[in-house]
């Protein structure tokens, strides 16, 4: 094996979960995500996949972010989330608006879930102006 599979191997299979306000451009999911993953040392080269709740799957941004990593965006519901959402406190404009208490946190635990084993949240949510960014990050199953 060469050093540059060794590096492979240990690098962290990491999803974000996005929530954002409507119209967020592109531009700011992308400086917000960058700077997520540079506070753990990661670069969106470690990025596997995006996530959103439902009530989003409309949002312009979000469709231009993930085509422009080509990275997979997938959407859930309120209900996909519930087993998520018991450490995150509510937030009621967000309960009101998605029907979800929160959308980052959960939406990054549930894609993660969704994709290996041992999901779990890298640090803390960030926030933007107009949009939120969690990373999660989980081990890959064997195939």
């Amino acid at each position: 094996m060469t050093a540059s599979h060794l590096d492979l191997l240990a690098a962290p299979w990491v999803v974000a979960g996005l929530g954002c306000r409507r119209g967020c451009a592109q531009d700011e999911l992308l400086d917000l995500l960058a700077h997520s993953l540079a506070q753990h040392g990661l670069t969106v080269d470690n990025l596997t996949g995006l996530a959103s709740i439902a009530h989003k799957q409309h949002e312009p941004g979000l469709h231009e972010l993930a085509k422009h990593l080509n990275l997979e965006l997938s959407f859930f519901t309120p209900d996909d989330l519930i087993p998520y959402q018991s450490t995150h406190p509510a937030n009621r404009l967000t309960q009101s608006t998605t029907g979800s208490p929160a959308v980052a946190e959960p939406c990054a635990l549930a894609l993660a879930t969704r994709l290996g084993s041992s999901a779990q949240l890298l640090g803390v949510k960030n926030r933007s102006a107009s949009a939120t960014c969690a990373l999660a990050t989980f081990d890959r199953e064997s195939a």
